[in-house]
Protein backbone atom coordinates (compact mmCIF):
# COMPACT_ATOMS: atom_id res chain seq x y z
CA UNK A 1 0.00 0.00 0.00
CA UNK A 2 1.30 3.41 -0.96
CA UNK A 3 -0.02 6.97 -0.84
CA UNK A 4 0.72 10.25 -2.52
CA UNK A 5 0.71 13.58 -0.71
CA UNK A 6 -2.91 14.25 -1.71
CA UNK A 7 -4.09 11.06 -0.03
CA UNK A 8 -5.06 9.15 -3.19
CA UNK A 9 -4.14 5.49 -2.91
CA UNK A 10 -1.87 3.92 -5.49
CA UNK A 11 -3.30 0.52 -6.38
CA UNK A 12 0.09 -1.04 -7.03
CA UNK A 13 1.77 -1.82 -3.71
CA UNK A 14 5.46 -2.26 -3.10
CA UNK A 15 4.69 -5.88 -2.32
CA UNK A 16 3.89 -6.52 -5.97
CA UNK A 17 7.40 -5.34 -6.84
CA UNK A 18 9.00 -8.08 -4.77
CA UNK A 19 9.50 -6.01 -1.60
CA UNK A 20 8.12 -7.82 1.44
CA UNK A 21 5.54 -5.98 3.53
CA UNK A 22 6.66 -4.86 6.99
CA UNK A 23 4.59 -5.05 10.16
CA UNK A 24 5.02 -1.34 10.96
CA UNK A 25 6.17 1.76 9.09
CA UNK A 26 7.47 4.56 11.34
CA UNK A 27 7.18 7.99 9.73
CA UNK A 28 8.79 11.05 11.28
CA UNK A 29 9.44 14.60 10.13
CA UNK A 30 12.61 16.61 10.51
CA UNK A 31 12.44 20.39 10.39
CA UNK A 32 15.62 22.08 11.61
CA UNK A 33 15.93 19.67 14.55
CA UNK A 34 18.28 16.98 13.23
CA UNK A 35 19.74 16.35 16.70
CA UNK A 36 16.38 15.08 17.94
CA UNK A 37 15.60 13.26 14.71
CA UNK A 38 18.79 11.21 14.96
CA UNK A 39 18.07 10.45 18.63
CA UNK A 40 14.50 9.45 17.75
CA UNK A 41 15.60 7.06 15.01
CA UNK A 42 18.15 5.46 17.33
CA UNK A 43 15.52 4.98 20.04
CA UNK A 44 13.29 3.11 17.57
CA UNK A 45 16.22 0.88 16.58
CA UNK A 46 17.32 0.26 20.18
CA UNK A 47 13.87 -0.38 21.68
CA UNK A 48 12.28 -2.51 18.95
CA UNK A 49 12.83 -6.24 19.39
CA UNK A 50 13.40 -8.58 16.47
CA UNK A 51 9.92 -10.09 16.77
CA UNK A 52 8.55 -7.33 14.56
CA UNK A 53 9.61 -6.10 11.12
CA UNK A 54 9.61 -2.36 10.53
CA UNK A 55 10.78 0.45 8.31
CA UNK A 56 11.65 4.01 9.34
CA UNK A 57 10.81 6.75 6.85
CA UNK A 58 12.27 10.17 7.63
CA UNK A 59 10.93 13.22 5.80
CA UNK A 60 13.05 16.33 5.88
CA UNK A 61 10.43 19.04 5.51
CA UNK A 62 12.71 21.50 3.67
CA UNK A 63 14.96 22.33 6.62
CA UNK A 64 17.79 24.83 6.45
CA UNK A 65 20.57 23.27 4.40
CA UNK A 66 22.98 23.06 7.35
CA UNK A 67 20.49 21.06 9.39
CA UNK A 68 19.60 18.76 6.49
CA UNK A 69 23.25 18.06 5.74
CA UNK A 70 23.89 17.25 9.40
CA UNK A 71 21.00 14.79 9.28
CA UNK A 72 22.11 13.28 5.97
CA UNK A 73 25.78 12.94 6.98
CA UNK A 74 24.94 11.21 10.27
CA UNK A 75 22.00 9.14 9.03
CA UNK A 76 21.97 5.44 10.01
CA UNK A 77 23.20 3.16 7.25
CA UNK A 78 20.42 0.57 7.43
CA UNK A 79 18.31 -0.71 4.56
CA UNK A 80 15.06 -0.28 6.50
CA UNK A 81 15.80 3.36 7.45
CA UNK A 82 15.41 5.88 4.62
CA UNK A 83 15.64 9.66 4.23
CA UNK A 84 13.55 11.71 1.82
CA UNK A 85 13.60 15.49 1.38
CA UNK A 86 10.60 17.60 0.43
CA UNK A 87 11.14 20.59 -1.86
CA UNK A 88 8.90 22.71 0.38
CA UNK A 89 7.70 22.71 4.00
CA UNK A 90 4.23 21.20 3.81
CA UNK A 91 3.52 21.18 7.56
CA UNK A 92 2.65 18.24 9.80
CA UNK A 93 -0.05 16.57 7.74
CA UNK A 94 1.58 17.31 4.39
CA UNK A 95 4.98 16.11 5.56
CA UNK A 96 3.56 12.88 6.88
CA UNK A 97 1.54 12.27 3.71
CA UNK A 98 4.73 12.82 1.71
CA UNK A 99 6.31 10.05 3.79
CA UNK A 100 3.35 7.69 3.40
CA UNK A 101 4.08 7.26 -0.31
CA UNK A 102 7.12 5.15 0.70
CA UNK A 103 5.14 2.93 3.08
CA UNK A 104 4.83 -0.82 2.70
CA UNK A 105 3.36 -1.96 6.02
CA UNK A 106 0.20 -3.09 7.78
CA UNK A 107 0.44 -0.42 10.50
CA UNK A 108 1.66 3.16 10.47
CA UNK A 109 3.27 5.04 13.33
CA UNK A 110 3.50 8.81 12.93
CA UNK A 111 6.12 9.76 15.49
CA UNK A 112 7.27 13.25 16.43
CA UNK A 113 11.03 13.53 16.13
CA UNK A 114 11.10 14.87 19.72
CA UNK A 115 9.34 11.74 21.04
CA UNK A 116 11.64 8.92 22.16
CA UNK A 117 10.48 5.34 22.69
CA UNK A 118 11.00 4.23 26.31
CA UNK A 119 10.09 0.59 25.62
CA UNK A 120 9.12 -1.71 22.76
CA UNK A 121 6.15 0.41 21.67
CA UNK A 122 5.96 -1.05 18.17
CA UNK A 123 5.44 -4.60 19.42
CA UNK A 124 3.01 -3.50 22.15
CA UNK A 125 0.80 -1.50 19.81
CA UNK A 126 1.05 -4.03 16.97
CA UNK A 127 -0.09 -6.80 19.29
CA UNK A 128 -2.99 -4.76 20.70
CA UNK A 129 -4.37 -3.64 17.34
CA UNK A 130 -4.04 -7.14 15.90
CA UNK A 131 -6.41 -8.33 18.65
CA UNK A 132 -8.74 -5.32 18.41
CA UNK A 133 -9.72 -4.71 14.77
CA UNK A 134 -12.18 -1.92 15.68
CA UNK A 135 -9.32 0.32 16.86
CA UNK A 136 -8.27 2.79 14.18
CA UNK A 137 -5.53 4.63 16.05
CA UNK A 138 -3.76 4.30 19.39
CA UNK A 139 -1.20 6.28 21.34
CA UNK A 140 1.40 5.61 24.02
CA UNK A 141 1.62 7.06 27.52
CA UNK A 142 3.66 10.29 27.49
CA UNK A 143 6.36 11.41 29.92
CA UNK A 144 8.38 14.61 29.80
CA UNK A 145 12.18 14.90 29.72
CA UNK A 146 12.24 14.68 33.54
CA UNK A 147 10.24 11.44 33.42
CA UNK A 148 7.11 13.12 34.77
CA UNK A 149 3.76 11.80 33.53
CA UNK A 150 1.95 14.14 31.10
CA UNK A 151 -1.50 13.73 29.46
CA UNK A 152 -1.60 11.69 26.27
CA UNK A 153 -5.11 12.44 24.98
CA UNK A 154 -7.72 15.18 24.96
CA UNK A 155 -11.45 15.86 24.69
CA UNK A 156 -13.26 17.42 21.77
CA UNK A 157 -12.86 21.21 21.98
CA UNK A 158 -16.44 22.22 21.40
CA UNK A 159 -18.80 24.64 23.16
CA UNK A 160 -19.10 22.54 26.32
CA UNK A 161 -15.36 22.39 26.86
CA UNK A 162 -14.93 26.09 26.10
CA UNK A 163 -17.74 27.14 28.44
CA UNK A 164 -17.21 24.73 31.33
CA UNK A 165 -13.59 23.61 31.04
CA UNK A 166 -12.05 20.15 31.15
CA UNK A 167 -12.17 19.74 34.94
CA UNK A 168 -15.93 20.31 35.16
CA UNK A 169 -16.65 17.89 32.32
CA UNK A 170 -14.35 15.21 33.74
CA UNK A 171 -15.93 15.48 37.18
CA UNK A 172 -19.53 15.42 35.99
CA UNK A 173 -19.30 12.98 33.08
CA UNK A 174 -16.20 10.79 33.57
CA UNK A 175 -17.42 8.11 31.14
CA UNK A 176 -17.45 10.56 28.25
CA UNK A 177 -14.61 12.73 29.57
CA UNK A 178 -12.03 10.52 31.37
CA UNK A 179 -9.45 12.36 33.45
CA UNK A 180 -6.52 13.44 31.32
CA UNK A 181 -4.14 13.90 34.25
CA UNK A 182 -4.61 10.39 35.59
CA UNK A 183 -1.91 7.82 34.89
CA UNK A 184 -3.79 4.81 33.55
CA UNK A 185 -2.72 1.18 33.65
CA UNK A 186 -5.33 -0.31 31.31
CA UNK A 187 -6.29 0.60 27.72
CA UNK A 188 -8.71 3.52 27.57
CA UNK A 189 -10.96 4.74 24.76
CA UNK A 190 -10.51 8.48 24.25
CA UNK A 191 -11.86 11.25 22.03
CA UNK A 192 -8.54 11.96 20.33
CA UNK A 193 -4.95 10.94 20.88
CA UNK A 194 -1.71 12.89 21.22
CA UNK A 195 -0.22 13.75 17.84
CA UNK A 196 3.33 13.01 19.03
CA UNK A 197 2.63 9.28 18.70
CA UNK A 198 -0.20 8.07 16.45
CA UNK A 199 -0.25 4.35 15.65
CA UNK A 200 -2.78 3.63 12.87
CA UNK A 201 -4.22 0.55 11.32
CA UNK A 202 -3.19 1.26 7.70
CA UNK A 203 -6.56 0.17 6.32
CA UNK A 204 -8.36 2.62 8.62
CA UNK A 205 -5.94 5.41 7.70
CA UNK A 206 -6.57 4.71 4.02
CA UNK A 207 -10.34 4.65 4.53
CA UNK A 208 -10.34 8.22 5.87
CA UNK A 209 -7.82 9.30 3.17
CA UNK A 210 -5.13 10.13 5.72
CA UNK A 211 -4.28 13.55 7.08
CA UNK A 212 -5.97 16.64 5.69
CA UNK A 213 -3.08 18.53 4.08
CA UNK A 214 -5.05 21.79 4.24
CA UNK A 215 -4.08 21.84 7.94
CA UNK A 216 -0.52 23.14 8.24
CA UNK A 217 -0.04 22.72 12.02
CA UNK A 218 -2.15 21.72 15.02
CA UNK A 219 -5.54 20.02 15.50
CA UNK A 220 -4.78 17.23 13.04
CA UNK A 221 -5.45 14.73 15.84
CA UNK A 222 -8.94 16.05 16.60
CA UNK A 223 -9.76 16.03 12.90
CA UNK A 224 -8.42 12.58 12.06
CA UNK A 225 -9.95 10.90 15.14
CA UNK A 226 -13.32 12.52 14.37
CA UNK A 227 -13.23 11.05 10.87
CA UNK A 228 -12.20 7.63 12.20
CA UNK A 229 -15.11 7.68 14.64
CA UNK A 230 -17.54 8.38 11.77
CA UNK A 231 -16.21 5.23 10.07
CA UNK A 232 -16.78 3.13 13.19
CA UNK A 233 -13.21 3.09 14.54
CA UNK A 234 -12.18 3.93 18.11
CA UNK A 235 -9.15 5.87 19.37
CA UNK A 236 -7.24 4.35 22.29
CA UNK A 237 -4.59 5.10 24.88
CA UNK A 238 -2.41 2.03 25.49
CA UNK A 239 -0.48 2.97 28.65
CA UNK A 240 1.84 -0.05 28.63
CA UNK A 241 3.60 1.63 25.67
CA UNK A 242 5.64 4.59 26.92
CA UNK A 243 7.45 7.52 25.29
CA UNK A 244 9.55 10.45 26.45
CA UNK A 245 8.38 13.66 24.79
CA UNK A 246 10.52 16.80 24.72
CA UNK A 247 7.51 19.13 24.74
CA UNK A 248 7.54 21.94 22.19
CA UNK A 249 10.93 21.19 20.64
CA UNK A 250 9.66 20.28 17.17
CA UNK A 251 7.63 23.49 16.67
CA UNK A 252 8.55 26.11 19.25
CA UNK A 253 6.45 29.06 20.43
CA UNK A 254 5.78 32.35 18.62
CA UNK A 255 2.90 34.63 17.68
CA UNK A 256 2.71 33.26 14.10
CA UNK A 257 2.59 29.71 15.46
CA UNK A 258 -0.07 30.77 17.99
CA UNK A 259 -2.16 32.26 15.18
CA UNK A 260 -1.69 29.12 13.10
CA UNK A 261 -3.23 27.09 15.92
CA UNK A 262 -6.40 29.18 15.76
CA UNK A 263 -6.50 29.01 11.95
CA UNK A 264 -6.36 25.20 12.10
CA UNK A 265 -8.89 24.99 14.94
CA UNK A 266 -11.44 27.09 13.06
CA UNK A 267 -10.87 25.07 9.89
CA UNK A 268 -11.46 21.75 11.69
CA UNK A 269 -14.60 23.09 13.39
CA UNK A 270 -16.10 24.38 10.16
CA UNK A 271 -15.24 21.19 8.32
CA UNK A 272 -16.63 18.70 10.85
CA UNK A 273 -19.50 20.45 12.65
CA UNK A 274 -22.69 22.37 11.99
CA UNK A 275 -22.18 25.96 10.86
CA UNK A 276 -24.07 27.44 13.82
CA UNK A 277 -21.66 25.75 16.25
CA UNK A 278 -18.70 27.05 14.29
CA UNK A 279 -20.16 30.58 14.31
CA UNK A 280 -20.99 30.51 18.03
CA UNK A 281 -17.46 29.38 18.89
CA UNK A 282 -15.94 32.15 16.77
CA UNK A 283 -18.09 34.74 18.55
CA UNK A 284 -17.17 33.28 21.94
CA UNK A 285 -13.44 33.32 21.12
CA UNK A 286 -13.56 36.94 19.99
CA UNK A 287 -15.31 37.94 23.22
CA UNK A 288 -12.72 36.11 25.35
CA UNK A 289 -9.72 37.46 23.42
CA UNK A 290 -10.98 41.04 23.76
CA UNK A 291 -10.51 40.67 27.53
CA UNK A 292 -6.87 39.59 27.09
CA UNK A 293 -4.73 42.38 25.55
CA UNK A 294 -1.72 40.05 25.18
CA UNK A 295 -3.82 37.90 22.86
CA UNK A 296 -5.14 40.67 20.64
CA UNK A 297 -2.86 39.57 17.81
CA UNK A 298 -5.25 36.62 17.42
CA UNK A 299 -8.11 38.92 16.44
CA UNK A 300 -6.56 39.25 13.00
CA UNK A 301 -7.40 35.56 12.55
CA UNK A 302 -10.76 35.42 14.33
CA UNK A 303 -12.23 38.36 12.44
CA UNK A 304 -11.20 37.23 8.95
CA UNK A 305 -14.03 35.86 6.78
CA UNK A 306 -11.69 33.05 5.66
CA UNK A 307 -8.85 32.59 8.20
CA UNK A 308 -7.19 29.79 6.20
CA UNK A 309 -5.90 32.36 3.71
CA UNK A 310 -3.56 33.63 6.45
CA UNK A 311 -2.06 30.18 7.08
CA UNK A 312 1.71 29.73 7.10
CA UNK A 313 1.10 27.05 4.50
CA UNK A 314 0.79 29.79 1.86
CA UNK A 315 4.07 31.45 2.89
CA UNK A 316 6.42 28.51 2.34
CA UNK A 317 9.05 28.70 -0.38
CA UNK A 318 11.23 25.96 -1.87
CA UNK A 319 14.83 25.59 -0.71
CA UNK A 320 17.07 23.59 -3.02
CA UNK A 321 20.22 21.67 -2.15
CA UNK A 322 22.39 23.68 -4.52
CA UNK A 323 21.78 26.96 -2.65
CA UNK A 324 24.79 28.56 -0.99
Amino acid sequence: MCYCIFGKSKKKSLGTLGISMKDVAVILINYNTSKYTLECIQAVIDKTLAAISYQVIVVDNNSELSDYKKLRDNFPKQENVTLHRSDINTGFGGGNMFGVQFVNAKYLLFLNNDAMLKNDCLNILHSYLEKNPNVGVATAQNYDENDNFVPSFDHNKGLRRLLFGRSFLEKNNPDLYPKRKKEYTQPLEVNWVNGAFMFFKADAFEKIVGFDTNIFLYWEEMDVCHRLRKEGYSSMLIPSAKILHYLGVSIGVSKPIDREGYISYLYVLKKNHEYYKYLLIRIYLVAVILLKPKKWHLLSVLLKPNPTKASLRHQQKPRTLDEN
